[in-house]
C-alpha cells in the first residue's frame, strides 16, 4: 500500500513513519522543510514538500496514494496559528483526500475533546471530527491524551539537572501512552475493516498524576524533585495575558489546554475491547515504569561513564610531569 504520512517529523508522526516502513508501505511524507525530513529519507521514505495551508500543494502529493495518517499539529513556536493548521489546512486536506478517492483515513484527535468546547485545540479536534462524519470518507479517529516522550523534558530532565518541577492546579490523572504504540493502532486502523468510520480512545494502562510520576522519577534517578506549584488562577492570567499579542497566540492556546491538564478531570478510557479490534496484545505496551526505567538507566550509565573519564584525566594531569616549551 502506497501511505502518506502528515506530520512526520512530529513526536508522533516520525513513529508512524517508522512503523509503517517496517511492516512494509511504501511510505511518503508531506513535509515543509526537507533538510529536517532527512532522517525519514534515511529511513526508506519519500518526502514531497508541500504544506498543508496551501491546498494547491496537496494534489501532488497525494498521486497515487491509497491511504493517509495525519499526525499533524501546530506547535507554540509555529508562525501559523491553531486555527490555521489544525483547521483550515486539516479541512485542505480532508477535501484533497475526498477529491483524489484515497480508499482510508486515519486521524489524531484528543481524548475527551468534545468535553472542552473553550480549550481552542480540542474545540477544533472534535470540529474535525464532525467535518469528517459529515464525508462519505473510509476514516478512522484514534483519541491519545498524551504521550510519554513529553514526560521527559517535564519531569526526568529537570529532576536530574536539580532544577524546579512545574505543577499546575489539581493534579489529573493521565494515561499517558508511548507513541510507538500509539503508532502500531494508525497501522493497524489501514488493516482491519472494523475501524472504518469509527473513533477509538488510545490511552496506555493506567493513568498517573504528577506526583506520582514525579515519585517514580525520584525513585529511577535517585534524586529528590524540586517542586513548583503554579496556582490555576495564574495559570488563566497567563493565557489571558497571551491572548493579546499575535506573536504569543500559540501559546495562551497551549496554556488553554494546560489548564484541562490542572482540571483534576481523568483522562483515561478503557481499552479491553480496543486491542481485541485492533488484534493487538495489551502486554506488549510499554507502561510507564518500563519506558522511564529505560531512560534513567540508560541517562545515568551515561554520566557514570562521563564521570569516570573525568577522573581518568585528571589521574593523567597529575601523573604527566611539567615540560618547559621549546622555543
Amino acid at each position: 500500500m502506497n501511505l502518506l504520512v502528515v506530520g512526520a517529523t512530529g513526536t508522533l508522526g516520525r513513529q508512524v513513519a517508522r512503523c509503517a516502513l517496517d511492516r512494509g508501505y511504501r511510505v511518503r511524507c508531506l513535509v515543509r522543510n526537507q533538510t529536517k525530513a532527512a532522517f525519514l529519507k534515511e529511513w526508506g521514505a519519500e518526502l514531497v514538500k508541500g504544506n498543508l495551508c496551501d491546498a494547491k500543494t496537496l494534489p501532488p502529493a497525494l498521486e497515487g496514494i491509497e491511504a493517509v495518517i495525519d499526525a499533524a499539529t501546530t506547535r507554540a513556536t509555529d508562525s501559523l496559528g491553531i486555527k490555521q493548521v489544525d483547521w483550515e489546512g486539516k479541512v485542505n486536506l480532508i477535501k484533497a483526500v475526498k477529491a483524489v478517492g484515497v480508499e482510508k483515513f486515519i486521524f489524531f484527535s484528543i481524548l475527551n475533546a468534545e468535553k472542552y468546547p473553550n480549550v481552542p485545540l480540542m474545540d477544533i479536534k472534535r470540529c474535525t471530527e464532525l467535518f469528517l462524519a459529515e464525508t462519505d470518507l473510509n476514516y478512522t479517529i484514534l483519541r491519545p491524551c498524551g504521550f510519554m516522550q513529553g514526560l521527559i523534558s517535564q519531569y526526568a530532565i529537570p529532576i536530574l539537572d536539580n532544577q524546579s518541577v512545574w505543577i499546575a492546579g489539581e493534579s489529573t490523572p493521565i494515561a499517558y501512552m508511548n507513541t510507538q504504540d500509539i503508532a502500531k493502532f494508525a497501522i493497524r486502523a489501514l488493516e482491519v475493516p472494523e475501524t472504518a468510520r469509527k473513533s477509538f480512545p488510545v490511552v496506555g494502562t493506567r493513568a498517573w498524576t504528577s506526583e506520582e510520576i514525579i515519585g517514580l522519577c525520584e525513585k529511577l534517578s535517585g534524586r529528590e524533585a524540586k517542586i513548583f506549584r503554579v496556582p490555576l488562577g495564574l495559570l488563566r492570567f497567563m493565557r489571558q495575558t497571551t491572548r493579546f499579542f499575535q506573536w504569543t497566540q500559540n501559546v495562551s492556546d497551549r496554556l488553554a489546554f494546560a489548564e484541562v491538564l490542572a482540571s483534576g478531570n481523568p483522562l483515561n478510557a478503557p481499552m479491553e475491547e480496543v486491542y481485541q479490534i485492533f488484534g493487538l496484545d495489551r502486554e506488549q505496551t510499554t507502561t510507564l515504569e518500563s519506558y522511564l526505567q529505560e531512560y534513567f538507566s540508560r541517562i545515568l550509565t551515561k554520566l557514570k561513564e562521563l564521570g569516570y573519564d573525568k577522573n581518568k584525566n585528571k589521574k593523567k594531569e597529575k601523573k604527566t610531569p611539567f615540560k618547559k616549551p621549546q622555543f
